[in-house]
């Protein structure tokens, strides 16, 4: 059997978010539900077309914080990782630590990021690279684990040292892990960006939104919700796209393993 094709994939939730919309629509314009609490998506994409300039400005420090501090995280993610992998007493010592760490609130930390960097860019960064750190050093780590132990062992009986074997054999075992971890890490980026300019920053969707909020404007709160969402939509179709581009090996096995799947049932 063939696999699905990427219309049939994509109408399904094509169709529960226009029934979704339609049902808001109703709700909103008919008063079943009051439009300053809750306003109908044509106004709040109206209001967003009106005001498309201000909600530009206040994209670009986001995005420019999301993307730098994801860089930020990647790299130190694999360094980290990577120091792990070569070293157990290192492992068994910083692990728990990684792990103790991701029981911050984020709430309680923003504020104190902020009164220590101040409200430029160097905040929202260092909060999402917090933010996307632990997800990519446990993609990593379970990527590096997932290698061959034969190949390891045919690599070391012709005398390859350990870098050489991390570098031919457990590093490339780690691709598919890594990308797994990083689009489920860059769906958290734009949160932790907004999040960060809640709690103090000069330009952003989140300042915007707390500005909109302030004057009750909820459609104009809405809209800058709608663009982080498309925000976070494109970066992670970004992620996909080099997965499929860098790793198109991977996509032939798991196509491959669907069918067998699929004949076994059969």
């Amino acid at each position: 059997m063939n696999r699905p094709s990427l219309a049939s994939a994509l109408l399904p939730p094509l169709v529960a978010a226009v029934a979704l919309l339609a049902l808001w629509q109703f709700a909103s314009t008919t008063g079943l539900v009051p439009a300053d609490m809750l306003p109908s998506p044509t106004r709040i994409l109206e209001s967003g077309h009106e005001q498309r300039d201000a909600l530009w400005r206040n994209t670009v420090p986001t995005l420019l914080a999301t993307l730098v501090g994801f860089a930020l995280s990647v790299s130190v993610a694999f360094l980290t990782a990577s120091l792990l992998d070569f070293s157990p007493l290192l492992r068994r010592a910083l692990l728990p630590l990684l792990i103790v760490s991701q029981t911050l609130p984020l709430i309680a930390l923003a504020p104190l990021v902020v009164l220590w960097f101040g409200f430029g860019l160097l905040p929202k960064i260092l909060l999402v690279a917090f933010v996307t750190f632990f997800p990519m050093v446990v993609g990593f780590m379970r990527g590096f684990a997932s290698a061959e132990p034969e190949a390891e062992h045919l690599l070391r009986s012709m005398g390859a040292k350990r870098l050489t074997v991390f570098h031919m054999i457990r590093l490339p075992a780690s691709i598919p892990s890594f990308f797994s971890s990083l689009r489920i890490s860059i769906t958290y980026a734009v949160v932790g960006a907004i999040f960060a300019e809640y709690a103090g920053a000069v330009t952003g969707l989140g300042v915007y939104m707390q500005s909109a909020k302030h004057v009750f404007r909820t459609d104009l709160v809405l809209a800058a919700v709608l663009v982080s969402t498309l925000l976070t939509l494109a970066l992670y179709g970004t992620v996909a796209l080099i997965e499929r581009v860098c790793v198109p090996w991977l996509r032939i096995e798991q196509g491959h393993d669907l069918r067998t799947k699929r004949e076994v049932r059969a």
